[in-house]
């Protein structure tokens, strides 16, 4: 398994790994219209101080995604963190090492808090946030505006 920054070689295998897990895994309904930064990685993610990364496996697959895109100088958002069911759990180690690739550019940049939205459907992912230092906070005291497909969103964040 590798992590690697996101190339556009690899924006369908993206696009349909998102799509997929949204929809089918879990179950929240969303179309690539809905999300314009799926449409434009490099736009909304690498020009700047954000990030894009992938595990890609040994057949040259994109079985994960995360993103961070740099709001201000103390937080960044934490975005597309998907990974194929086969791939999840702590054997296999793929949600850890994107994390852990988020987590090092994110104090790369001196960022301070990390925050993110997530569907309150996706009891395994609040499971994970938590795990890693995240507290849940309530949507009015998200302290950055951003643009999130609202989906009875949740909101965590974390001090680095």
């Amino acid at each position: 398994m590798k992590i690697r920054s996101y190339t556009p070689k690899y924006r369908n295998q993206v696009i349909a790994l998102i799509l997929y897990l949204q929809n089918y895994d879990n179950k929240v309904d969303l179309s690539l219209e809905e999300q314009p930064d799926m449409a434009d990685i490099p736009a909304h993610y690498l020009n700047g101080q954000g990030g894009f990364w992938l595990a890609i496996n040994d057949q040259d697959e994109v079985v994960g995604t995360i993103g961070l895109l740099v709001e201000n100088n103390q937080y960044g958002v934490l975005k597309k963190f998907f990974v194929h069911q086969d791939y999840r759990g702590t054997a296999a180690g793929v949600s850890y090492q994107l994390f852990a690739t988020l987590i090092a550019t994110a104090n790369q940049r001196k960022l301070q808090h990390i925050l993110l939205d997530t569907p309150a459907a996706c009891h395994r992912a609040h499971h994970f946030y938590r795990k890693h230092g995240f507290a849940e906070i309530p949507r009015a005291a998200v302290p950055v505006r951003y643009d999130f497909p609202d989906r009875e969103s949740i909101f965590f964040v974390k001090d680095l």
